[in-house]
């Protein structure tokens, strides 16, 4: 029989091997994840830096909030965790949709953890649930009069609760939305806010546009409206509002409408990021130039509008937007490209467990620095200034003292969640 005329040969029954994926494919999703760990670490470890220093009358200028217009690094730390919010909300949508949830289950989810973020938020401004300083007009209260009074005064709104509510309104706008519908989205709430915080004429001001009222923080707009959602003293229920300010809220309900578009800008950057079919020095470079832009424009809507983190100003949205991408973008630059990333360990480490970081060391800063205290060289201190004078001021100038003590907590902290890490513990809604 010639080789024309023989039989062809049987068909294999086993299914062609897939073909291999290259190496650099099989590794972007986890860069990806650890590029935005180390951005989150990064963040969260910066947060506990400026909110427990050893004193708050000496801290170094950068590590202190704007008094008012303006910013500082400091300013940057709360967008930033919500710019992040916005990418994570976009990959875990992503994920759980690969696996099969529809859009009820999607909703259901997100409503849920924006819930729960509210309510941890909520319970920790009460910590520890009774009023531990004296009661004018009492001078011998019971513990239930203390947790009574506490009720007057409890705040409802904070950073948790921000979070809590930007993510619930960006996750359901994103759900399905085209990139052309979230820029217009982004665009509407940016200009309408700006509209409605400068133009409209603010209620108890004799028909005075807010415009004119921008360097009054009791003035404006959003604080007409935290006195009118949070202070329920006309009711004989107390003051609900940030108790530093009294007649206005930096998380109040106002100012929560453009951090949503915060959130948003950084659902637009996660749907970038994770195109992992271009190139990654394509979108690292992208992601540098429109946070670069976003910078640019934020810093020229200024002019017009101030850049203010209190009120949240379009401009500021604009501006930490635009900074949040080039840190990003720098960070997967190193790691990524580069492939430098021995040094990434303890901010990963801090972004692997963001929730347990913030309500730890919420909870243990409430503690030692207003309800703990202690004799100290015969008078009564709270326990973190008696740690402080003893173990940090006396051998430092009080602005390097107060620097050191705020390093040692970030430092226990990494020590904790080590701990925490190791045995996979990790808190999350």
């Amino acid at each position: 029989m010639t080789p024309a005329s023989s039989p062809p040969p049987a068909a294999d029954p086993r299914p062609a091997p897939p073909p291999p994926v290259p190496p650099a494919a099989r590794a972007a999703p986890r860069d990806r994840l650890l590029a935005l760990d180390v951005f989150r670490g990064l963040t969260i470890a910066g947060m506990l830096l400026v909110n427990t220093p050893g004193s708050w009358g000496a801290i170094y200028p950068p590590l202190e909030h704007a008094a008012w217009n303006g910013w500082t690094p400091t300013d940057l730390i709360f967008p930033f965790f919500l710019f992040i919010v916005g990418i994570t909300t976009e990959i875990s949508l992503a994920a759980r949709r690969a696996r099969g949830a529809d859009d009820a289950a999607l909703r259901r989810q997100i409503v849920r953890r924006g819930a729960l973020i509210f309510l941890f938020g909520f319970l920790l401004n009460g910590v520890p649930f009774f009023t531990w300083t004296a009661i004018p007009g009492n001078p011998d209260p019971t513990f239930l009069q203390r947790v009574v009074d506490r009720l007057y005064d409890w705040r409802l709104l904070g950073v948790l609760q921000r979070i809590g509510l930007a993510y619930v309104a960006a996750g359901l706008i994103s759900l399905n939305a085209s990139v052309k519908r979230l820029v217009i989205v982004v665009t509407a709430i940016l200009f309408g806010y700006w509209i409605a915080l400068t133009c409209l004429p603010v209620p108890g001001t004799h028909g005075t546009i807010g415009a004119l009222l921008l360097d009054q923080p009791s003035a404006t707009m959003a604080a007409w409206w935290d006195r009118l959602l949070l202070d329920w003293t006309r009711f004989g229920l107390g003051n609900h509002i940030w108790p530093e300010s009294v007649t206005w809220d930096p998380e109040g309900f106002f100012s929560t409408i453009p951090a949503v578009a915060t959130c948003l800008l950084g659902n637009l950057a996660g749907r970038w990021i994770v195109r992992y079919e271009r190139p990654l020095l394509d979108r690292v470079s992208a992601l540098f130039a429109v946070g670069a832009l976003g910078m640019m424009a934020g810093l020229m809507w200024n002019w017009a509008l101030p850049i203010n983190k209190n009120l949240w100003t379009s401009s500021y949205v604009v501006f930490t937007a635009g900074v949040a991408c080039v840190a990003i973008a720098t960070i997967m630059w190193i790691v990524d490209v580069r492939g430098v990333k021995r040094w990434t360990a303890p901010w990963v480490t801090y972004g692997l467990n963001p929730l347990a970081a913030y309500v730890g060391s919420f909870f243990m800063a409430r503690m030692i620095y207003s309800v703990l205290s202690v004799s100290y060289h015969g008078h009564t201190v709270s326990l973190e200034e008696a740690i402080f004078r003893s173990l940090f001021l006396s051998w430092a100038s009080p602005v390097n003292a107060s620097f050191a003590f705020a390093v040692a907590f970030v430092l226990l902290w990494y020590g904790i969640l080590v701990v925490l890490e190791r045995r996979r513990i990790i808190l999350k809604v």
